[in-house]
């Protein structure tokens, strides 16, 4: 056999390898998420339902960071980023309470959705930006958690 043959038979053999090596935006998310844990926040990635009205269609399962709500939080509420900065409900109306606005205008501009239930607080997040975004994200689910 020819040395060319078989060397184009050891590639041939380990190309599958390739595949479970991660790509540089993996790694980054993996990295991303880490840090998140380390600053006390939990990730999951969550099939989302997401109204048809927005104007930039977020991923059907999309990265959602979340932080256990104190005893005795009961306000719960759920707004959408229309645009960069732009909170809305689910009826188009933009957030009334400007204290939490001025916090929500603080997430990332790929930040699709910010919501509380009284068991939890949650931000919907494309993970762009790295460090500086994670810092936005986290401080805000620690300030109203």
């Amino acid at each position: 056999m020819s040395p060319w043959f078989l060397l184009l038979l050891l590639a041939f053999l380990l190309s599958p390898l390739a595949w479970l090596v991660p790509s540089r935006h993996q790694r980054g998310q993996m990295n991303v998420r880490l840090q998140a844990r380390q600053m006390g926040v939990a990730m999951q990635l969550s099939r989302q339902e997401w109204p048809h009205w927005l104007l930039r269609q977020p991923p059907g399962s999309c990265p959602q960071y979340h932080r256990a709500r104190r005893r005795g939080q009961v306000d719960s509420w759920c707004y959408w980023q229309l645009q960069p900065g732009q909170w809305v409900n689910k009826w188009r109306e933009p957030c009334p309470d400007q204290a939490l606005l001025e916090q929500l205008q603080g997430l990332p501009a790929d930040a699709y959705k910010a919501e509380a239930t009284a068991q939890m607080l949650s931000v919907c997040w494309g993970e762009r930006g790295a460090r500086e975004a994670l810092e936005k994200v986290v401080g805000f689910l620690k300030a109203n958690a």
